[in-house]
């Protein structure tokens, strides 16, 4: 057999330095392989949330303190449920008023998870638990506006419900509370009430005739205020021009009386003058456009008219 089939087995052998650079790869890759592990399984609880630790599908722990955390791989799985409070649009649901009236009331609730164990356990989920409180609301809505006339529940100025909203809220709560739902319900506000389309009209048409109605009672009242006003007036002005005739007869007597004084005074000075004064006044009196008057030549009077003075 010649040397050049003759293989040295040793020659074929990895060298030291390639094992070396083979045990180190397979050290850094299971390093690797560690390192993601360990950052795929870290997570971060932040502001507002609550993460929910589950091991095969049960809760192992609930992580509310913002920062870093860990979960155990594969076994373990994380989810999120918010801690901030949520808003939550009720559907708009009928009702029967006191006065058996019916009406759409469409609310909102504003809610939050005071308990995601319990909310867990007894809710499972956020849309379970939404649809829970929803149903609780309507029929504590029901129960408190069934129990207040129609005028009350759309005129706030005529309606004596109060607190409507925060009794409906502790009932609420109060149910939420016994049956261990882990959630709190902060608000429940109404946003608008409607009529049902087949009542709308009739309802229109009621309201139109109570506000002719009331217009023609305006109209009424208005007119006999009117009429009040202009009879007051009319006594008024009545009083006032027998009032002002008085007063004006009185001030002609007062005149008069001083006239007749200053004449008495006057004429007392010359007893003469005042007999033919009253002379000629008789004259004026009884003497017309066709009286004949027939004087003696020598008498005064005829004296005076033929211009003797003497």
């Amino acid at each position: 057999m010649s040397d050049e089939n003759i293989v040295d087995i040793n020659e074929r052998r990895p060298s030291e330095e390639w094992r070396k650079f083979v045990k180190l790869g397979a050290i850094a890759a299971i390093l690797l392989a560690l390192l993601t592990t360990i950052i795929s399984n870290l997570f971060i609880v932040e502001q507002g949330q609550y993460k929910v630790v589950r091991q095969f599908g049960e809760v192992v722990r609930i992580e509310d303190k913002p920062g870093l955390s860990y979960k155990i791989p594969f076994i373990q799985s994380v989810t999120t449920l918010p801690k901030y409070q949520m808003i939550y649009d009720i559907p708009p649901a009928e009702i029967n008023t006191r006065d058996k009236k019916r009406m759409l009331a469409d609310h909102y609730a504003i809610w939050r998870i005071e308990d995601p164990q319990l909310m867990i356990a007894n809710a499972r989920t956020e849309q379970h638990a939404e649809a829970i409180m929803g149903e609780l609301i309507f029929s504590a809505i029901r129960a408190e506006l069934g129990q207040l006339d129609f005028d009350e529940i759309i005129n706030e100025e005529k309606s004596s419900r109060g607190s409507f909203n925060e009794l409906v809220r502790d009932r609420v709560n109060e149910a939420l509370e016994r049956n261990q739902y882990g959630i709190v319900l902060t608000d429940v506000r109404m946003k608008r009430t409607d009529l049902p389309q087949e009542n709308e009209q009739a309802v229109y048409s009621r309201m139109i005739s109570e506000r002719h109605a009331t217009a023609q009672e305006y109209l009424s009242q208005g007119d006999a205020e009117a009429n009040r006003i202009q009879s007051n007036t009319d006594r008024e002005v009545t009083e006032m021009i027998a009032t002002a005739n008085a007063d004006a007869n009185e001030i002609e007597g007062e005149g008069e009386a001083e006239a007749a004084r200053i004449y008495n005074e006057s004429f007392g000075r010359d007893t003469e003058f005042y007999q033919l004064y009253r002379t000629l006044e008789s004259y004026e009196k009884t003497i017309g456009d066709e009286t004949v008057i027939v004087l003696p030549s020598n008498s005064p009077y005829a004296r005076i008219l033929m211009g003797y003075t003497d």
